[in-house]
Protein backbone atom coordinates (compact mmCIF):
# COMPACT_ATOMS: atom_id res chain seq x y z
CA UNK A 1 0.00 0.00 0.00
CA UNK A 2 0.91 3.89 -0.38
CA UNK A 3 2.69 5.56 2.75
CA UNK A 4 0.47 7.90 3.76
CA UNK A 5 3.16 10.41 3.62
CA UNK A 6 3.55 9.97 -0.11
CA UNK A 7 3.10 13.33 -1.70
CA UNK A 8 2.42 14.87 -5.73
CA UNK A 9 6.55 15.27 -5.62
CA UNK A 10 7.21 11.71 -5.45
CA UNK A 11 5.07 10.00 -8.14
CA UNK A 12 6.12 8.30 -10.91
CA UNK A 13 3.19 9.55 -13.63
CA UNK A 14 2.92 12.95 -14.06
CA UNK A 15 -0.97 12.14 -13.88
CA UNK A 16 -0.66 11.84 -10.20
CA UNK A 17 1.61 14.69 -10.05
CA UNK A 18 2.08 18.10 -12.27
CA UNK A 19 -1.59 17.22 -13.53
CA UNK A 20 -3.67 15.75 -10.42
CA UNK A 21 -5.65 18.54 -10.35
CA UNK A 22 -6.53 18.67 -13.69
CA UNK A 23 -7.63 14.77 -13.52
CA UNK A 24 -9.02 14.52 -10.46
CA UNK A 25 -12.99 13.99 -11.37
CA UNK A 26 -12.04 10.79 -12.80
CA UNK A 27 -11.08 9.78 -9.45
CA UNK A 28 -14.87 7.99 -8.72
CA UNK A 29 -13.89 5.79 -12.13
CA UNK A 30 -10.47 4.89 -12.49
CA UNK A 31 -9.36 4.93 -8.47
CA UNK A 32 -8.72 1.04 -7.06
CA UNK A 33 -10.98 2.47 -4.46
CA UNK A 34 -13.23 3.45 -7.49
CA UNK A 35 -12.98 -0.15 -9.03
CA UNK A 36 -13.24 -1.97 -5.89
CA UNK A 37 -16.66 0.08 -4.99
CA UNK A 38 -17.72 -1.08 -8.20
CA UNK A 39 -16.71 -4.86 -7.66
CA UNK A 40 -18.79 -4.89 -4.54
CA UNK A 41 -21.80 -3.08 -6.33
CA UNK A 42 -21.93 -6.13 -8.90
CA UNK A 43 -21.27 -8.79 -5.75
CA UNK A 44 -24.11 -6.96 -4.21
CA UNK A 45 -26.45 -7.11 -6.87
CA UNK A 46 -25.76 -10.33 -7.77
CA UNK A 47 -26.54 -11.59 -4.49
CA UNK A 48 -30.00 -9.69 -4.16
CA UNK A 49 -30.82 -10.73 -8.17
CA UNK A 50 -30.43 -14.46 -6.78
CA UNK A 51 -32.82 -13.87 -4.03
CA UNK A 52 -35.89 -13.26 -6.79
CA UNK A 53 -35.49 -16.78 -7.94
CA UNK A 54 -37.89 -19.37 -6.72
CA UNK A 55 -35.16 -22.28 -6.46
CA UNK A 56 -32.59 -19.75 -4.23
CA UNK A 57 -33.57 -19.89 -0.59
CA UNK A 58 -32.51 -16.97 0.30
CA UNK A 59 -34.34 -13.84 1.09
CA UNK A 60 -31.73 -10.75 0.78
CA UNK A 61 -32.63 -7.46 2.65
CA UNK A 62 -32.12 -5.10 -0.42
CA UNK A 63 -31.76 -2.13 1.28
CA UNK A 64 -29.14 -3.27 4.52
CA UNK A 65 -27.31 -5.00 1.50
CA UNK A 66 -27.01 -1.96 -0.54
CA UNK A 67 -25.98 0.15 1.98
CA UNK A 68 -22.29 -1.92 2.00
CA UNK A 69 -21.50 -0.61 -1.98
CA UNK A 70 -23.43 2.99 -0.67
CA UNK A 71 -21.50 3.86 1.91
CA UNK A 72 -18.13 2.26 0.43
CA UNK A 73 -15.30 4.43 1.63
CA UNK A 74 -11.55 5.02 1.05
CA UNK A 75 -11.24 2.60 4.86
CA UNK A 76 -13.69 -0.30 2.81
CA UNK A 77 -10.62 -0.10 0.03
CA UNK A 78 -8.01 -0.33 2.92
CA UNK A 79 -9.74 -3.37 3.75
CA UNK A 80 -9.90 -5.01 0.71
CA UNK A 81 -6.04 -4.48 -0.27
CA UNK A 82 -5.06 -5.82 2.95
CA UNK A 83 -7.03 -9.18 2.17
CA UNK A 84 -5.21 -9.38 -0.57
CA UNK A 85 -1.61 -8.63 0.56
CA UNK A 86 -1.81 -9.36 4.25
CA UNK A 87 -4.78 -11.32 5.44
CA UNK A 88 -7.29 -9.89 7.59
CA UNK A 89 -9.19 -11.08 10.78
CA UNK A 90 -9.23 -14.76 10.29
CA UNK A 91 -8.51 -14.55 6.31
CA UNK A 92 -5.05 -15.50 5.20
CA UNK A 93 -3.66 -13.38 2.39
CA UNK A 94 -5.53 -14.52 -0.87
CA UNK A 95 -2.90 -12.70 -3.67
CA UNK A 96 -6.59 -12.19 -5.97
CA UNK A 97 -7.87 -9.02 -6.14
CA UNK A 98 -11.13 -10.30 -6.96
CA UNK A 99 -11.30 -13.09 -4.33
CA UNK A 100 -10.35 -10.17 -1.77
CA UNK A 101 -13.83 -8.11 -2.89
CA UNK A 102 -15.73 -11.43 -2.29
CA UNK A 103 -14.21 -12.23 1.58
CA UNK A 104 -14.75 -8.55 1.98
CA UNK A 105 -18.28 -9.04 1.23
CA UNK A 106 -18.47 -12.15 2.95
CA UNK A 107 -17.10 -10.01 6.34
CA UNK A 108 -19.79 -7.38 6.10
CA UNK A 109 -22.25 -9.58 6.02
CA UNK A 110 -20.82 -11.41 9.59
CA UNK A 111 -20.85 -8.02 10.87
CA UNK A 112 -24.43 -7.43 9.83
CA UNK A 113 -25.83 -10.77 11.31
CA UNK A 114 -26.40 -12.16 7.19
CA UNK A 115 -24.48 -15.43 7.66
CA UNK A 116 -27.22 -16.95 5.90
CA UNK A 117 -26.51 -15.64 2.83
CA UNK A 118 -22.40 -16.26 2.83
CA UNK A 119 -22.31 -19.68 0.61
CA UNK A 120 -24.19 -17.04 -2.29
CA UNK A 121 -22.14 -14.82 -2.58
CA UNK A 122 -20.17 -15.20 -5.62
CA UNK A 123 -22.48 -18.10 -6.72
CA UNK A 124 -21.57 -19.60 -9.57
CA UNK A 125 -19.10 -16.27 -10.63
CA UNK A 126 -15.62 -16.28 -12.87
CA UNK A 127 -13.90 -13.25 -11.57
CA UNK A 128 -14.39 -11.67 -15.16
CA UNK A 129 -17.82 -12.12 -14.46
CA UNK A 130 -17.36 -9.06 -11.81
CA UNK A 131 -14.46 -7.14 -13.48
CA UNK A 132 -16.08 -7.00 -16.97
CA UNK A 133 -19.55 -5.26 -15.44
CA UNK A 134 -17.51 -3.33 -12.60
CA UNK A 135 -14.66 -1.94 -15.67
CA UNK A 136 -17.68 -1.41 -18.46
CA UNK A 137 -19.88 0.66 -15.81
CA UNK A 138 -17.15 2.69 -14.74
CA UNK A 139 -15.60 3.35 -18.13
CA UNK A 140 -19.71 4.49 -19.50
CA UNK A 141 -20.04 6.51 -16.95
CA UNK A 142 -16.13 8.32 -17.36
CA UNK A 143 -16.75 8.36 -21.35
CA UNK A 144 -19.85 10.76 -20.34
CA UNK A 145 -17.88 12.71 -18.23
CA UNK A 146 -15.32 13.21 -21.34
CA UNK A 147 -18.62 14.31 -23.24
CA UNK A 148 -19.40 16.65 -21.19
CA UNK A 149 -15.82 18.47 -21.37
CA UNK A 150 -16.07 18.22 -25.19
CA UNK A 151 -19.18 19.58 -25.36
CA UNK A 152 -17.52 22.66 -23.61
CA UNK A 153 -15.31 22.42 -26.37
CA UNK A 154 -18.22 22.09 -28.90
CA UNK A 155 -19.59 25.19 -26.82
CA UNK A 156 -16.56 27.80 -27.59
CA UNK A 157 -16.33 26.48 -31.04
CA UNK A 158 -19.79 27.47 -31.42
CA UNK A 159 -19.22 30.63 -30.23
CA UNK A 160 -16.12 31.53 -32.38
CA UNK A 161 -18.25 30.55 -35.16
CA UNK A 162 -20.91 32.67 -34.88
CA UNK A 163 -18.74 35.51 -34.27
CA UNK A 164 -16.44 35.34 -36.88
CA UNK A 165 -18.97 33.29 -39.91
CA UNK A 166 -18.16 36.77 -41.96
CA UNK A 167 -14.75 37.67 -41.22
CA UNK A 168 -13.08 37.27 -44.25
CA UNK A 169 -9.77 34.95 -44.13
CA UNK A 170 -7.16 34.01 -46.66
CA UNK A 171 -6.60 30.24 -46.61
CA UNK A 172 -3.74 27.99 -47.37
CA UNK A 173 -3.46 24.79 -49.30
CA UNK A 174 -0.30 23.39 -49.44
CA UNK A 175 1.01 26.38 -47.20
CA UNK A 176 0.68 28.59 -50.05
CA UNK A 177 -1.72 31.27 -50.68
CA UNK A 178 -5.40 30.05 -51.51
CA UNK A 179 -9.21 30.57 -52.16
CA UNK A 180 -10.40 33.08 -49.30
CA UNK A 181 -12.82 31.81 -46.68
CA UNK A 182 -14.11 33.37 -43.53
CA UNK A 183 -12.43 32.62 -40.21
CA UNK A 184 -16.02 31.48 -38.99
CA UNK A 185 -16.45 28.72 -41.17
CA UNK A 186 -13.18 27.30 -40.29
CA UNK A 187 -14.17 27.06 -37.05
CA UNK A 188 -16.99 25.37 -38.26
CA UNK A 189 -15.26 22.94 -40.08
CA UNK A 190 -13.42 21.58 -36.55
CA UNK A 191 -17.39 22.30 -34.93
CA UNK A 192 -18.78 19.95 -37.31
CA UNK A 193 -16.27 17.43 -37.65
CA UNK A 194 -16.05 17.39 -33.61
CA UNK A 195 -19.93 16.86 -33.33
CA UNK A 196 -19.79 14.03 -35.46
CA UNK A 197 -17.36 12.13 -34.05
CA UNK A 198 -19.23 13.40 -30.63
CA UNK A 199 -22.14 11.12 -31.93
CA UNK A 200 -20.05 8.18 -32.87
CA UNK A 201 -18.57 8.47 -29.01
CA UNK A 202 -22.40 8.40 -27.86
CA UNK A 203 -23.68 5.72 -30.14
CA UNK A 204 -20.69 3.83 -28.78
CA UNK A 205 -21.20 4.55 -25.11
CA UNK A 206 -24.72 3.03 -25.45
CA UNK A 207 -23.53 -0.47 -27.42
CA UNK A 208 -21.16 -1.19 -24.26
CA UNK A 209 -21.18 -4.90 -23.63
CA UNK A 210 -21.30 -7.13 -20.37
CA UNK A 211 -21.63 -10.95 -19.41
CA UNK A 212 -22.34 -13.13 -17.02
CA UNK A 213 -21.65 -16.29 -18.38
CA UNK A 214 -19.32 -18.34 -15.34
CA UNK A 215 -16.09 -19.73 -15.88
CA UNK A 216 -15.92 -20.42 -20.08
CA UNK A 217 -19.19 -18.75 -20.86
CA UNK A 218 -21.68 -21.88 -20.62
CA UNK A 219 -22.98 -20.50 -16.92
CA UNK A 220 -21.59 -24.23 -16.50
CA UNK A 221 -22.05 -24.68 -12.26
CA UNK A 222 -25.36 -22.52 -12.32
CA UNK A 223 -27.17 -25.16 -14.39
CA UNK A 224 -26.06 -27.85 -12.97
CA UNK A 225 -26.79 -26.93 -9.48
CA UNK A 226 -30.38 -25.42 -10.10
CA UNK A 227 -31.31 -26.97 -13.65
CA UNK A 228 -34.27 -25.61 -13.10
CA UNK A 229 -33.58 -22.16 -13.82
CA UNK A 230 -33.59 -19.82 -17.03
CA UNK A 231 -29.99 -18.61 -16.36
CA UNK A 232 -29.40 -17.07 -19.95
CA UNK A 233 -32.61 -14.82 -19.42
CA UNK A 234 -31.70 -14.07 -16.02
CA UNK A 235 -27.48 -13.32 -17.16
CA UNK A 236 -28.94 -10.97 -19.90
CA UNK A 237 -31.57 -9.61 -17.53
CA UNK A 238 -28.52 -8.72 -14.44
CA UNK A 239 -25.92 -6.81 -17.26
CA UNK A 240 -29.24 -5.09 -18.85
CA UNK A 241 -29.60 -3.84 -15.09
CA UNK A 242 -25.89 -2.11 -15.37
CA UNK A 243 -26.96 0.02 -18.12
CA UNK A 244 -24.93 -2.49 -20.53
CA UNK A 245 -25.81 -4.85 -23.48
CA UNK A 246 -25.92 -8.53 -22.59
CA UNK A 247 -23.37 -10.48 -24.68
CA UNK A 248 -24.18 -13.94 -24.40
CA UNK A 249 -21.87 -16.01 -26.82
CA UNK A 250 -18.70 -15.56 -25.12
CA UNK A 251 -15.22 -17.48 -23.27
CA UNK A 252 -14.50 -16.69 -19.83
CA UNK A 253 -14.14 -13.24 -21.04
CA UNK A 254 -16.33 -10.32 -22.90
CA UNK A 255 -14.44 -10.15 -25.95
CA UNK A 256 -14.90 -6.34 -25.33
CA UNK A 257 -15.16 -5.40 -29.40
CA UNK A 258 -17.85 -2.74 -28.19
CA UNK A 259 -15.06 -1.40 -25.86
CA UNK A 260 -12.47 -1.16 -28.46
CA UNK A 261 -14.87 0.38 -30.47
CA UNK A 262 -15.31 2.97 -27.83
CA UNK A 263 -11.94 4.23 -27.59
CA UNK A 264 -11.19 4.38 -31.14
CA UNK A 265 -13.72 6.73 -31.18
CA UNK A 266 -12.26 9.11 -28.39
CA UNK A 267 -9.52 8.52 -30.28
CA UNK A 268 -10.88 9.92 -33.67
CA UNK A 269 -12.23 13.19 -31.78
CA UNK A 270 -8.73 13.63 -30.19
CA UNK A 271 -7.72 13.47 -33.72
CA UNK A 272 -9.65 16.00 -34.78
CA UNK A 273 -8.49 18.40 -31.74
CA UNK A 274 -5.22 17.62 -32.76
CA UNK A 275 -5.73 19.57 -36.26
CA UNK A 276 -7.94 22.12 -34.32
CA UNK A 277 -4.76 22.79 -32.62
CA UNK A 278 -2.18 22.77 -35.00
CA UNK A 279 -4.05 24.97 -37.20
CA UNK A 280 -4.70 27.54 -33.92
CA UNK A 281 -1.07 26.89 -33.25
CA UNK A 282 -0.36 27.94 -37.31
CA UNK A 283 -2.65 30.90 -36.79
CA UNK A 284 -1.05 32.36 -33.89
CA UNK A 285 2.46 32.40 -35.54
CA UNK A 286 0.88 34.04 -38.50
CA UNK A 287 -0.78 36.87 -36.20
CA UNK A 288 -4.30 36.14 -37.26
CA UNK A 289 -5.08 35.55 -33.52
CA UNK A 290 -3.61 37.68 -30.40
CA UNK A 291 -3.87 35.72 -26.99
CA UNK A 292 -5.48 37.10 -23.99
CA UNK A 293 -2.37 37.49 -21.23
CA UNK A 294 -2.57 36.96 -17.43
CA UNK A 295 -0.42 38.85 -15.73
CA UNK A 296 1.47 36.10 -13.97
CA UNK A 297 2.13 34.33 -16.57
CA UNK A 298 5.79 33.36 -17.96
CA UNK A 299 6.02 32.79 -21.78
CA UNK A 300 9.68 32.21 -21.79
CA UNK A 301 12.24 31.64 -19.23
CA UNK A 302 14.62 34.38 -21.15
CA UNK A 303 12.47 35.84 -23.64
CA UNK A 304 9.79 37.87 -21.05
CA UNK A 305 7.96 39.50 -24.41
CA UNK A 306 6.79 36.43 -25.27
CA UNK A 307 2.99 34.97 -24.92
CA UNK A 308 3.27 31.07 -26.24
CA UNK A 309 0.39 29.02 -27.47
CA UNK A 310 1.00 26.67 -24.51
CA UNK A 311 -2.47 25.34 -24.34
CA UNK A 312 -2.40 24.21 -28.14
CA UNK A 313 0.74 22.79 -27.23
CA UNK A 314 -0.11 21.11 -24.40
CA UNK A 315 -3.19 19.83 -25.23
CA UNK A 316 -1.61 18.18 -29.20
CA UNK A 317 0.65 16.86 -26.48
CA UNK A 318 -1.95 15.20 -24.32
CA UNK A 319 -3.89 13.97 -26.63
CA UNK A 320 -1.71 12.31 -28.81
CA UNK A 321 -0.38 10.51 -26.00
CA UNK A 322 -4.54 9.49 -25.14
CA UNK A 323 -4.68 8.33 -28.55
CA UNK A 324 -1.29 6.09 -28.47
CA UNK A 325 -2.71 4.04 -25.33
CA UNK A 326 -6.32 4.55 -26.82
CA UNK A 327 -5.19 2.83 -29.81
CA UNK A 328 -2.88 -0.15 -27.73
CA UNK A 329 -5.69 -0.76 -25.38
CA UNK A 330 -8.41 -0.92 -28.68
CA UNK A 331 -6.06 -3.21 -30.17
CA UNK A 332 -4.81 -5.23 -27.07
CA UNK A 333 -7.85 -5.81 -24.90
CA UNK A 334 -9.79 -7.96 -27.95
CA UNK A 335 -7.72 -10.74 -27.97
CA UNK A 336 -6.93 -13.12 -25.37
CA UNK A 337 -5.81 -16.98 -25.72
CA UNK A 338 -8.29 -19.70 -26.05
CA UNK A 339 -10.79 -19.45 -23.25
CA UNK A 340 -8.49 -16.99 -21.21
CA UNK A 341 -5.44 -15.35 -20.31
CA UNK A 342 -4.27 -13.05 -17.94
CA UNK A 343 -2.20 -10.89 -20.24
CA UNK A 344 -4.76 -8.05 -20.47
CA UNK A 345 -5.54 -7.53 -16.60
CA UNK A 346 -2.66 -5.25 -16.22
CA UNK A 347 -3.51 -3.85 -19.71
CA UNK A 348 -7.12 -3.03 -18.63
CA UNK A 349 -6.27 -0.82 -15.45
CA UNK A 350 -4.57 1.57 -17.75
CA UNK A 351 -7.65 2.86 -19.38
CA UNK A 352 -7.93 5.82 -17.22
CA UNK A 353 -4.40 6.95 -17.94
CA UNK A 354 -5.72 6.90 -21.82
CA UNK A 355 -8.88 9.24 -20.34
CA UNK A 356 -6.92 11.25 -18.05
CA UNK A 357 -4.35 12.14 -21.37
CA UNK A 358 -7.57 12.74 -22.83
CA UNK A 359 -9.51 14.97 -19.88
CA UNK A 360 -6.15 17.31 -19.76
CA UNK A 361 -6.04 17.57 -23.49
CA UNK A 362 -9.57 18.90 -23.83
CA UNK A 363 -9.40 21.46 -20.88
CA UNK A 364 -6.35 22.31 -22.57
CA UNK A 365 -7.84 22.68 -25.97
CA UNK A 366 -10.89 24.92 -24.22
CA UNK A 367 -8.72 27.14 -22.20
CA UNK A 368 -6.36 27.96 -25.61
CA UNK A 369 -9.86 28.89 -27.60
CA UNK A 370 -11.17 31.01 -24.67
CA UNK A 371 -7.88 33.21 -24.77
CA UNK A 372 -7.61 33.65 -28.77
CA UNK A 373 -8.88 37.11 -30.40
CA UNK A 374 -8.71 37.37 -33.86
CA UNK A 375 -7.25 40.36 -35.45
CA UNK A 376 -9.49 41.55 -38.52
CA UNK A 377 -6.34 43.69 -39.58
CA UNK A 378 -4.02 41.42 -40.04
CA UNK A 379 -6.27 39.39 -41.82
CA UNK A 380 -7.40 41.90 -43.85
CA UNK A 381 -3.54 42.56 -44.74
CA UNK A 382 -2.77 39.47 -46.06
CA UNK A 383 -6.01 39.44 -48.00
CA UNK A 384 -4.66 42.84 -49.66
CA UNK A 385 -0.79 41.26 -50.41
CA UNK A 386 -2.25 38.40 -52.35
CA UNK A 387 -4.66 39.37 -55.03
CA UNK A 388 -3.55 36.66 -56.98
CA UNK A 389 -5.68 34.17 -55.60
CA UNK A 390 -8.60 35.52 -57.54
CA UNK A 391 -6.91 33.99 -60.34
CA UNK A 392 -9.48 31.44 -59.46
CA UNK A 393 -12.53 33.26 -60.38
CA UNK A 394 -10.84 34.68 -63.79
CA UNK A 395 -10.23 31.48 -65.29
CA UNK A 396 -13.97 29.99 -64.17
CA UNK A 397 -15.18 33.35 -65.74
CA UNK A 398 -13.30 32.05 -68.89
CA UNK A 399 -14.58 29.09 -68.81
CA UNK A 400 -18.35 30.70 -68.80
CA UNK A 401 -17.78 32.14 -71.94
CA UNK A 402 -16.51 29.05 -73.69
CA UNK A 403 -12.76 29.25 -73.36
CA UNK A 404 -11.90 25.97 -72.97
CA UNK A 405 -8.10 26.67 -72.63
CA UNK A 406 -8.89 29.44 -69.72
CA UNK A 407 -6.72 27.80 -67.08
CA UNK A 408 -3.76 27.88 -69.40
CA UNK A 409 -4.50 31.27 -70.30
CA UNK A 410 -4.62 32.73 -66.75
CA UNK A 411 -1.75 30.37 -65.52
CA UNK A 412 0.47 32.26 -68.31
CA UNK A 413 -0.42 35.47 -67.12
CA UNK A 414 0.16 34.67 -63.52
CA UNK A 415 2.15 31.86 -62.25
CA UNK A 416 5.00 32.58 -60.44
CA UNK A 417 4.35 36.65 -60.29
CA UNK A 418 4.00 38.90 -57.39
CA UNK A 419 0.55 40.90 -58.26
CA UNK A 420 -0.50 44.37 -56.84
CA UNK A 421 -3.79 46.17 -57.65
CA UNK A 422 -1.99 47.81 -60.52
CA UNK A 423 -0.90 44.27 -62.46
CA UNK A 424 -4.48 42.78 -61.45
CA UNK A 425 -6.13 45.23 -63.48
CA UNK A 426 -3.61 44.96 -66.33
CA UNK A 427 -4.04 40.90 -66.24
CA UNK A 428 -7.81 41.15 -66.37
CA UNK A 429 -7.44 43.51 -69.55
CA UNK A 430 -5.86 40.75 -71.22
CA UNK A 431 -8.49 38.41 -70.81
CA UNK A 432 -10.63 37.63 -73.74
CA UNK A 433 -14.02 38.46 -72.06
CA UNK A 434 -17.29 40.79 -72.70
CA UNK A 435 -15.98 44.83 -71.30
CA UNK A 436 -18.89 44.25 -68.29
CA UNK A 437 -17.39 40.98 -67.57
CA UNK A 438 -13.93 42.42 -67.01
CA UNK A 439 -15.34 45.44 -65.25
CA UNK A 440 -17.26 42.36 -63.18
CA UNK A 441 -13.93 40.70 -62.26
CA UNK A 442 -11.93 44.77 -61.76
CA UNK A 443 -14.13 45.17 -58.77
CA UNK A 444 -13.56 41.70 -56.72
CA UNK A 445 -11.46 41.23 -54.18
CA UNK A 446 -9.93 38.49 -51.78
CA UNK A 447 -12.27 39.92 -48.83
CA UNK A 448 -15.13 39.43 -51.01
CA UNK A 449 -14.69 36.60 -52.68
CA UNK A 450 -15.92 33.80 -49.88
CA UNK A 451 -18.81 32.23 -51.87
CA UNK A 452 -21.36 30.85 -49.47
CA UNK A 453 -18.61 30.39 -46.15
CA UNK A 454 -20.52 32.52 -43.99
CA UNK A 455 -23.68 30.56 -44.64
CA UNK A 456 -21.96 26.93 -44.24
CA UNK A 457 -20.85 28.66 -41.30
CA UNK A 458 -23.98 29.34 -39.42
CA UNK A 459 -26.01 26.07 -41.02
CA UNK A 460 -22.82 24.38 -39.21
CA UNK A 461 -23.27 26.10 -36.07
CA UNK A 462 -27.23 25.15 -36.38
CA UNK A 463 -26.96 21.63 -36.95
CA UNK A 464 -24.11 21.49 -34.19
CA UNK A 465 -26.53 22.73 -31.63
CA UNK A 466 -29.25 20.66 -32.70
CA UNK A 467 -27.73 17.61 -32.48
CA UNK A 468 -25.45 18.62 -29.06
CA UNK A 469 -28.86 19.59 -27.14
CA UNK A 470 -29.70 15.21 -28.22
CA UNK A 471 -27.12 14.22 -26.51
CA UNK A 472 -28.40 12.41 -23.01
CA UNK A 473 -26.93 13.98 -19.84
CA UNK A 474 -24.47 12.98 -17.58
CA UNK A 475 -26.38 10.06 -15.14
Amino acid sequence: MIDDKFTDLETISPLDGRYRGRVEELLPYFSQKALDAERVRVEIEYLVKLGTLEDIPIDPPEDNLREIYEQFDLEDARTIAKIESEGYRDIPPTNHDVKAVEYFVREELKDRNLAELIPFVHFGLTSEDVNNLAYARLIKKATERLMEKLTEVAGRLITLAEESANMPMLARTHGQPATPTTLGKEFAVFLSRLVEQLENIEDAKEKLTGKLAGATGNLNAHSDSYPGTDWVNFSREFVRDFGLKPNQTVTQIEPRDNLANLLQAISRVNNVLVDLSRDCWTYISREYFSQKQRESEVGSSTMPQKVNPIDFENGEGNLSKANSDLEFLADYLTTSRAQRDLSDSTVRRNVGVAYAHALIGYKSVKRGLNKVVPNPEVLQEDLTNHPEVLAEAWQTALRKYGHSDAYEIVKELTRGKKLDGEKVEEVIEELPLPTNERARLKELKPETYLGKAEEIARSAVEEAKETLSSFRPLS
